[in-house]
């Protein structure tokens, strides 16, 4: 049977992240005010550019075009008004696409794309001579050699990050146009009149669409929120210190990252800022690399102390002996004559704000603890003996690969 400890939770998991959360990222710099950053890889990039391509691809499709008319004076019939209708591009497939970074923009392209359009067309000619004669289908439009470019700059402005489309546009190599029905002068009538109207169509929709999707993705940015709750006492600010720094293969990000009280206490002034990397890792790259200073889990520790949360009982060990009197009436027989036979439990305390180091391998704090020995007597709880502990730094060795 383990033994089973009385505690905060909120507390116990945030020890638990901080020896979960060893910095992994590749070594940086990190700016005064942030104390976490992230560092997105080349190949990071590539999976989240992959990811909003499917994404912009899914809620683009189907798209609908604005209807198409046109009069067209045709050799030996005259006259011919045209229409197209219901014009719908319901699939699209990407040969190739890339994303480049640099300071200050990000460029996102796709090339060699292609597209299928349904649609219905319509037409009719006549004269003072004759009748009015028209008739009526449906087309499919293929659409190859689709071109994608958008370059967005990523700005931070009071903690949050601001997505601005610089540029972006589309184009659109060749069509090809089938026919179902019609006379079989109305494929080249239909290609000749409609050809680049068609492609004017198509770029104008797609480019208008990414317009939209990127205002969207900068509501979700805006929406992040600055400050996160991680318990009922403590929440990390997540506030952006600085604009992303975009480099030739990779987009660094940094957050302020420490612990406050839910009160709005800040512990900022506890701590040094312009700090040099705690650890880096030598491991290859990986898409995201997450750097955390030691004084994220400082200040978190900090919190937790100040609101008296750092505190166990244990009352229950697989030696059941030494949590009841008897266990030691040979030790301390006059214990055991004022209270025969009674339960014992240990209270542990914290005394001190915790100071966590962090170095490239291990982790370590400084610690000192309080252990009260309580007798249980009745419903009374006495203590009859204190233990002060002044540790040393304890160090835990980690690796960072």
């Amino acid at each position: 049977m383990g033994c089973f400890i009385k505690f905060s939770s909120p507390a116990i998991l945030f020890m638990f992240l901080s020896l979960l959360l060893i910095p992994t990222s590749a070594h940086v710099q990190v700016n005064e005010g942030g104390y976490i950053s992230a560092v997105i890889s080349k190949k990071g990039l590539d999976f989240f550019k992959n990811y909003l391509i499917n994404k912009a691809t899914s809620s683009i499709i189907p798209l609908e075009l604005p209807d198409i008319e046109k009069s067209k004076k045709i050799p030996l019939i005259g006259k011919v008004h045209m229409a197209l209708s219901n014009i719908i591009i319901y699939s699209v497939e990407i040969d190739s696409s890339y994303v480049e970074t640099g300071d200050p923009d990000l460029l996102l392209a796709v090339s060699g794309a292609t597209a299928d359009c349904g649609m219905n067309w319509e037409y009719s000619y006549g004269s003072w001579l004759l009748p009015t004669i028209s008739d009526s289908g449906a087309a499919t439009v293929l659409v190859e050699g689709l071109e994608v470019g958008l370059t967005v700059s990523l700005k931070e402005q009071g903690g949050i990050v601001k997505v601005i489309l610089v540029d972006c546009g589309s184009h659109v190599r060749d069509i090809s146009i089938k026919v179902d029905g019609g006379a079989s002068w109305l494929y080249q009538a239909l290609f000749e009149a409609f050809e680049g109207k068609i492609k004017s169509a198509v770029e104008s929709a797609v480019t208008k669409k990414i317009s939209e999707l990127i205002t969207k993705l900068d509501s979700i940015f805006q929406s992040l929120p600055k400050q996160i709750p991680v318990s009922d006492i403590a929440s990390m600010n997540t506030s952006f210190v600085r604009s992303p720094v975009l480099s030739d293969s990779s987009v660094e990000v940094e957050i302020n990252g420490l612990f406050t009280a839910i009160s709005g206490t800040s512990m900022l002034n506890y701590y040094h800022k312009g700090f040099e990397s705690s650890a880096s890792c030598s491991s290859p790259a990986k898409m995201i690399g997450i750097q955390l200073n030691e004084n994220v889990f400082s200040s978190g520790a900090l919190v937790y102390f100040n609101a008296n949360r750092l505190h166990w009982i244990i009352d229950d060990i697989p030696e059941k002996s030494v949590l009841n009197t008897s266990g030691w009436r040979h030790i301390i027989p006059q214990l055991y004559t004022q209270y025969p036979n009674d339960g014992m439990n240990l209270y542990i305390a914290v005394t001190s704000p915790p100071k966590i180091h962090v170095s490239e391998h291990d982790i370590g704090g400084t610690i000192d603890l309080d252990m009260t020995i309580n007798v249980l007597d009745s419903s009374e709880v006495i203590p009859v003996a204190c233990i002060s502990l002044k540790s040393k730094e304890i160090t835990w060795p980690v690796s960072l690969d």
